[in-house]
């Protein structure tokens, strides 16, 4: 009945908009008019009201955006006075998204502690989680362990986000049984995984051909009413193609979508480069067909991938052409003369540059080394700009011979690589375990006019000492500038030797800082007090347990802390010594 009521309203007003135009006019000339005023107010206000100043709205995105260009920017003694000043109510929604805006890792790091000592704040699992991930993401995966330790000490919820973050990153770190044990721990934990962890996990499996776990795991999700998402197919779809099973993963791709599940962009891309990879054009085919009627198109690295194996097959691009209308595949081969115009066409070191910008683009990094062997050979010198990018592709593709190449290449022709290719060779470096080669890299990065600093020093010279290379770490300390050698890289040294076991040599580095005047902080008392009880010296473990305690009673009359006493309580203040 309200139904044919309300159809009844849509037919009288239908009606009134088919009157003819007079009824229209009408409406007009019935219009109530008002009356004129007989008054006029003749005079104007003694005091006119004035407009009130108002202030513009400041939205959190740009707080957000403004303290993000404060930690990126700014050396964190100047961050830090900035963060002081900045009227805002530090909350876990504004930390997190601060983080989540991926600073520099060494200064999300002392953001993170920084803030933590804010009063009426407290991290939740959600900062934890984030600065988690940021750890993982940088390949620091013992961090990233210490912060979910942390997590469990105190208490906080630990949820399937928390897992599945740590578990992706194990596996990125090649640790699949760390992988494993995780998901394991968070099952025993009564943890529900959502359909990122079955996701997540799935491909951990599948990458590591775990096959049969994989479908278990799959099948697992389905009985749990857990619906696969776009992601979760192009999983399953990515190791079929990858088995060879071009059939199945084309199946998959057609029943997602009766789903109403849509392949993506991403999985568009993945499909076509693991096809191309395979040699494959046939599945490249119907790919394409999806992607014109869907309006999706591959991202130029793929397209030229997709491009060259069409035509080393002897397939046709007509397809690829109309799928890509703004890409003029003519125009590719001349691309290069155009990005990289040269007033001198017979110079070698124009070309070579040229060359190896186009092989770098496609990633065709073996070709980058043999380019790179013959230039080297014959004294040809590239730019400063064009080496780091090689340094630093190679070592996102954990090349870590290309990326050694390169900075010899750079060292025989006396090139200045920018800094940050040094610390991503020296990152790269640290995850193979070459510790050997990065007593080199340092001393070059020291004498191009580039400084670890104070915070990255003291990290690597205390991952030398983990790694049982006290020698190492020695060369590095010994070629740091004068102002670096405070009380955070003696700190970081003495832990070294007490790592490696000579207890004496820790003693006579913490005696010769002492004479340099450079006064212990909490984190040397911490690492003196550990090492000396781990090598069996209780006698003077305690006599520096004494002298801490002094130091802490003293601290609450200090008025400010150096910034490399800070570093050092924040790196060492805790039992390091292993």
């Amino acid at each position: 009945m309200l139904r044919i009521n309300y159809l009844h309203g849509l037919a009288a007003n239908f009606r009134n908009w088919n009157r003819p135009l007079n009824f229209l006019h009408s409406l007009h000339q019935n219009k109530r008019r008002t009356p004129p005023t007989k008054h006029k107010f003749t005079k104007a206000l003694k005091n006119p009201m004035k407009p009130f100043d108002v202030e513009p709205k400041v939205y959190m995105r740009d707080t957000i955006s403004n303290i993000y260009k404060i930690l990126k920017y700014s050396t964190w003694e100047s961050a830090e006075t900035q963060l002081k000043q900045l009227p805002i109510r530090w909350d876990s929604f504004t930390v997190n998204q601060v983080l989540k805006t991926h600073p520099p890792m060494e200064k999300a790091w002392l953001f993170f502690n920084w803030v933590g000592k804010v009063k009426s704040f407290k991290h939740d699992q959600f900062t934890y989680t984030t600065m988690l991930d940021i750890f993982g993401e940088a390949g620091r995966v013992s961090s990233m362990k210490y912060l979910f330790q942390q997590m469990q000490e105190k208490g906080l919820k630990i949820d399937a986000v928390t897992y599945t973050s740590i578990l992706h990153w194990l596996s990125k770190s090649e640790d699949v049984d760390g992988a494993v044990e995780t998901w394991e721990e968070m099952r025993g934990k009564g943890c529900f995984p959502t359909v990122v962890s079955y996701t997540a996990y799935m491909k951990v499996l599948f990458d590591n051909q775990r096959v049969k776990e994989g479908t278990a795991v799959y099948k697992e999700m389905l009985q749990s009413g857990i619906s696969p998402n776009c992601h979760t197919y192009t999983v399953l779809m990515e190791y079929l193609f990858g088995a060879g099973k071009y059939e199945e993963a084309l199946e998959i791709f057609s029943k997602m979508q009766e789903a109403r599940v849509k392949p993506d962009k991403a999985a568009c891309n993945i499909l076509v480069e693991k096809c191309c990879k395979a040699g494959e054009t046939w599945p490249i085919i119907q790919i394409l067909q999806y992607m014109k009627e869907n309006h999706l198109v591959l991202r130029y690295p793929i397209f030229l991938l997709a491009l060259e194996t069409l035509k080393a097959a002897g397939e046709r691009d007509a397809l690829l052409r109309q799928v890509h209308p703004h890409i003029s595949v003519e125009c590719i081969d001349n691309e290069r003369v155009v990005e990289y115009k040269r007033n001198d066409f017979e110079d070698p070191s124009s070309l070579g540059r040229g060359l190896v910008w186009v092989l770098l683009k496609k990633l065709n990094l073996q070709a980058v080394d043999s380019l790179l062997t013959e230039l080297m050979d014959k004294n040809i010198k590239l730019d400063s700009e064009l080496m780091s990018s090689i340094v630093h592709v190679n070592c996102g593709h954990c090349r870590v011979g290309g990326a050694l190449l390169a900075f010899k290449y750079s060292v025989k022709t006396g090139i200045k690589l920018e800094r940050t290719a040094y610390l991503a060779l020296i990152g790269c470096l640290i995850r193979s375990n070459r510790f050997t080669d990065i007593v080199e890299i340092v001393v070059e990065m020291t004498s191009t006019g580039h400084s670890l600093g104070v915070y990255l020093a003291s990290l690597l010279i205390y991952r030398l000492g983990c790694a049982r290379r006290p020698t190492c770490a020695a060369k590095i300390f010994d070629s740091l500038p004068d102002d670096q050698k405070c009380v955070a890289t003696y700190t970081a040294l003495v832990g070294v030797y007490f790592a490696a076991g000579t207890a004496d040599k820790g003693l006579k580095i913490y005696k010769a800082m002492r004479k340099k005047g450079i006064y212990p902080s909490l984190g040397t008392y911490c690492v003196l007090v550990a090492g000396l009880e781990k090598l069996g010296r209780v006698s003077n473990a305690e006599t520096y347990r004494k002298e801490k305690k002094s130091l802490q009673k003293d601290a609450y009359f200090r008025e400010s802390i150096p910034m490399e006493e800070k570093i050092c309580d924040l790196l060492f203040a805790r039992d390091v010594v292993s």
